[in-house]
């Protein structure tokens, strides 16, 4: 991905390619992979950062809260692959 901005980011060109490149369904494929790993990581932490506050950190509050990361994770990811496609 950083090799594609730096390529779009040359010339116009560069640009051109990486959008043909990014339109085949396995370049979308890897992107929706790469960000639906970057965006459960996200929900993830922000779990952390609630415990860090004092919230859920008991071991009820603990399955909760992983069941509510996941679930959120996976509306979150089927969003992006919306976009993505």
């Amino acid at each position: 991905m950083l090799y594609a901005l730096d390529k779009s980011l040359d010339s116009e060109e560069g640009f051109g390619q990486v959008k043909a490149c990014l339109t085949s369904p396995l370049a979308k494929l890897v992107t929706w992979g790469i960000l639906s790993a970057l965006l459960y990581h996200l929900v993830a932490g922000v779990r952390h950062l609630m415990m860090d506050m004092g919230i859920g950190e008991s071991l009820e509050g603990g399955k909760l809260g992983s069941k509510i990361v996941i679930a959120i994770s996976v509306v979150v990811i089927v969003l992006a692959g919306v976009w993505i496609w």
